[in-house]
């Protein structure tokens, strides 16, 4: 067995609880750190985890918790706007047939499942704190903590997000970028009768859709035109929201009826960024956010960063020098998987802005998700 190390991990998401489990496991000495006090534990309205996030979450030994706490379904409806069903697909088991094509869940719900891990698994955590690098050679990472406490890791894991101040902090200069689309949601009580993800397209809204996250609770959306932030008062969320749901029917109706709290509301831009060169220099490297993120056009943003959690651990306790041989074979791994992911998502969603109506996006999507079946 390896010899057992000292990790930082910098970021207390889906991917830095991830691989902060799988490396204790492994029985490593594991340091996690995250900027905010409350752990992320109430951010985000619902999350649709496919089949190949399943599989990970297996993995981390907390799939029984998460199949108690979300809502399993296997197909996806085509609605027109009027909430007339038009076609009906099923979904691809992504994660193998043992498992459900899709769990729709709570956010909150699938970050305390992790949280509870975390803890349970004697790794130490701090939050409100923040990480900066100091210096680092060929052994090891001197790290600064918020407090002004200084530490030396042998490895630290950036799973601090799209605003990675790791990533920058390492030399890497890419950022994300605006695709020109952005998205209202809210989690709302579960109209009797919704047992699927269905998505309208067209109306006053490119997507109008919504998925089931527990028996008695739903998360909707609706997709447009990225508009100016501060054109958006955040007191008027739930108004603007509505305006554009209101023109919906089939269950939205009822949907709508409870988006009257703006403070449920979230209002986000879709981003794309893929960082193209190697994802480490010297024993830094990035999971997650900090090294990719796509529109949710595919659903598959935390399924990718919860994969590389995965690869990453697995290569860490190969017994393989922990040297630029092995992070570069991690990134080769991932970029050729992560890449489609983005590169399909940003696609699908600039088909929309463009008008394109012959567009080939059921080809794209199961071209896209049969890759995923396949083992990270």
């Amino acid at each position: 067995m390896p010899q057992p190390r000292k990790i930082l991990v910098i970021g207390g998401g889906a991917a830095g609880n991830a691989v902060t489990i799988l490396l204790r496991r492994a029985g490593h000495a594991v340091d996690l750190v995250e900027a905010k006090a409350d752990w992320n534990a109430t951010a985000g309205s619902g999350i649709t985890l496919q089949g190949n996030a399943l599989r990970v979450l297996r993995e981390l030994g907390v799939w029984d918790q998460v199949q108690a706490s979300g809502f399993g379904f296997g197909s996806v409806g085509i609605t027109a706007p009027d909430g007339t069903v038009l076609h009906v697909q099923d979904d691809l088991r992504t994660g193998g047939d043992d498992l459900p094509a899709t769990v729709g869940m709570q956010r909150p719900h699938l970050q305390q499942i992790l949280i509870e891990a975390v803890r349970a698994s004697g790794a130490s955590v701090r939050l409100g704190t923040t990480a900066a690098l100091v210096d680092q050679d060929a052994d090891g990472v001197l790290v600064r903590l918020g407090d002004g406490t200084e530490d030396r890791y042998d490895l630290v894991v950036a799973a601090d997000g799209l605003g990675s101040a790791t990533r920058a902090a390492i030399g890497i200069t890419d950022k994300p970028e605006p695709t020109g689309m952005a998205i209202w949601r809210i989690a709302t009580p579960r109209p009797a009768g919704i047992t699927r993800t269905d998505l309208a397209y067209g109306g006053p809204a490119y997507i109008a859709g919504y998925c089931p996250t527990s028996e008695d609770t739903i998360y909707a959306y609706v997709v447009e035109a990225s508009r100016d932030r501060a054109s958006i008062s955040a007191p008027s969320y739930a108004d603007e929201m509505r305006r554009l749901t209101r023109h919906y029917g089939g269950f939205w109706p009822e949907i709508t009826a409870h988006i009257t709290d703006p403070g449920k509301v979230n209002y986000t831009w879709f981003d794309r960024m893929l960082v193209e060169d190697s994802w480490h220099r010297g024993r830094v490297v990035l999971i997650g956010d900090a090294a990719h993120c796509c529109p949710p056009t595919l659903a598959q943003g935390a399924a990718m960063s919860l994969e590389d959690a995965w690869v990453l651990a697995q290569l860490l306790a190969s017994g393989d020098a922990w040297d630029d041989a092995l992070f570069q074979t991690y990134y080769e791994r991932r970029i050729a998987r992560v890449r489609p992911v983005v590169e399909a998502s940003v696609q699908i969603g600039q088909w929309q802005l463009d008008g394109v109506r012959d567009a080939d996006v059921p080809g794209l999507m199961g071209r896209t998700m049969t890759m995923l079946r396949e083992l990270p």
